[in-house]
């Protein structure tokens, strides 16, 4: 912006004339002529999908950890981190709510051509839907229906009461559903535009949309499966009896990955952490991941992780009293998921869709498909998706991954296959128990206080300081920041 300075120390007189001028040509000449008066929406869309990727992609150990994938191996993890003012959960909660704001900002200003922006409108609400999934399974009980309402013509709500996660998934999946019916209905006319960096490349923009719109129904169906069945096996039904209506993601080239430029400041979030920022070696694979990959025999361990410096694979304890010997006795995370600088984050592959098939044809929903045809597809698409070969695939279910008429075969071999997405590993083990044999730091600072992994991310630090009040209403039922009342959809027992 250009700015005009007025002279002071002047005769009185000739000061007034100036500053009168200064006033009058003032807002002409402070306007920049080749600004945009307001942000287009499909840069509105690139800046959430590119903050979202940030945040939640970046993400190493944490949910990795949590997960039982990715362990600390020279700066060893005593979950000391899991506090209100570490800023890595906090920014992720503010990512949540800063982006649900841009996208509200998107829809209003697109309301009054609603048609002219049908297609871009549409897209939005589905990654609003996203958001909340996301910030609800990591933090349970979370303000939602007051908020983003700060405005003095929404209320001047700055301090939003905390709403109970069995309250916000049917909202965000009727919310899911309702966007699922409009696409079925039709598309818009409208271009998405650069913004659409997950979709822009291979055409087919708004279908491929459509397909994440019913794959995220089908995930929020399957986690509440346990504690509202007649919600879940009614929209899993839905969609897979209306295949044509409601397509979900079932092949890798609709996977929805948003793929890195791979020149800075835009390196995958991985590569910059390990080569960029020079860190690679912070971080070795879990004992519990690499012994499940060699028990199983399963050819996706050369995808996920390097070879350790004697050739063979080996993970290492989360949490150990001491790092280990040589650093590269341990396996390194895989080159295809941390040693490309174009590498991708991904938010939905298209294995998961027939895990979660699988397991609904297991629980007996009607799904068009048995369980065993499901899960031998989803293992197959896992396997491609990690550049392995269909010889490999044919070998393992064949062998070690062959189906057993179990749902414990499904969520293991889905836990293998979540690799990289940490976040939703984590929900499936915490709704599942499955890896059963995840664990906490061993040298944890809370002693023996905790037998489980975190069951929710640490409230951030700003809630305490400014919204006490609300916040206390659910801190009643949070211990060490982070256990205490577990999610609404784990139903598992004997854990703290």
């Amino acid at each position: 912006m250009k700015i005009i300075f007025c002279k002071i120390g002047i005769p009185v007189i000739v000061a007034l004339t100036i500053l009168s001028s200064c006033s009058k040509s003032f807002e002409e000449v402070n306007t920049d002529p080749d600004a945009l008066t307001s942000t287009p929406p499909t840069n509105q869309l690139a800046n959430v999908i590119r903050n979202t990727g940030e945040q939640f992609g970046g993400d190493v150990d944490g949910f990795g950890t949590f997960a039982g994938y990715i362990v600390k191996i020279q700066y060893l993890d005593y979950m000391g981190g899991l506090k209100p003012d570490n800023n890595g959960y906090g920014n992720r909660w503010y990512a949540c709510y800063y982006n649900n704001t841009q996208l509200k900002d998107l829809l209003e200003k697109t309301e009054a051509a609603a048609d002219s922006y049908k297609n871009i409108r549409m897209v939005a609400r589905i990654w609003q839907c996203y958001m909340w999934q996301y910030l609800t399974d990591g933090w349970r009980d979370v303000p939602y229906t007051e908020a983003l309402k700060g405005s003095e013509e929404e209320g001047s709500i700055l301090r939003s009461k905390y709403d109970k996660q069995e309250d916000i998934y049917p909202s965000v999946m009727a919310d899911l559903k309702a966007v699922a019916d409009e696409m079925a209905a039709g598309f818009g006319t409208d271009e998405l535009g650069e913004g659409d960096l997950i979709y822009k490349e291979g055409g087919r923009e708004m279908e491929r949309w459509q397909r994440f719109c019913n794959s995220l129904r089908l995930r929020m169906a399957i986690r509440i499966s346990g504690v509202s069945p007649v919600l879940a096996k009614s929209t899993i039904e839905e969609i897979c009896g209306n295949p044509d209506k409601y397509p979900v993601i079932e092949s890798n080239v609709d996977n929805c990955y948003l793929k890195w430029p791979g020149a800075a400041p835009y390196y995958e979030p991985w590569y910059k952490t390990g080569y960029v920022d020079r860190r690679i070696d912070n971080f070795g694979m879990s004992d519990i991941f690499i012994d499940h990959l060699k028990q199983t025999q399963d050819p996706r361990i050369r995808a996920v992780a390097n070879a350790a410096s004697d050739g063979e694979y080996r993970g290492y304890q989360n949490g150990a009293a001491t790092i280990p010997p040589e650093l590269s006795e341990i396996s390194f995370i895989g080159d295809r998921y941390m040693k490309d600088a174009g590498g991708f984050t991904p938010f939905f592959k298209s294995c998961e869709s027939y895990y979660i098939i699988a397991e609904a044809a297991m629980l007996g929903y009607s799904v068009g498909i048995s369980a065993q045809n499901a899960y031998e597809k989803a293992v197959r698409l896992s396997m491609e998706d990690n550049g392995l070969t269909t010889a490999d695939a044919n070998t393992y279910l064949a062998g070690k991954g062959k189906w057993n008429n179990t749902k414990e075969r499904i969520w293991w071999d889905m836990w293998v296959a979540l690799f990289k997405n940490n976040f939703e590993a984590w929900a499936l083990y915490r709704r599942t128990g499955i890896p059963s044999t995840n664990y906490p730091s061993l040298n944890s600072v809370y002693g023996d206080a905790h037998n489980d992994q975190p069951f929710r991310i640490p409230y951030p630090n700003n809630q305490y300081l400014y919204n006490k009040k609300n916040l206390d209403v659910v801190l009643a039922n949070v211990v060490d920041y982070a256990w205490g009342q577990q999610m609404w959809w784990d139903t598992r027992t004997g854990v703290k």
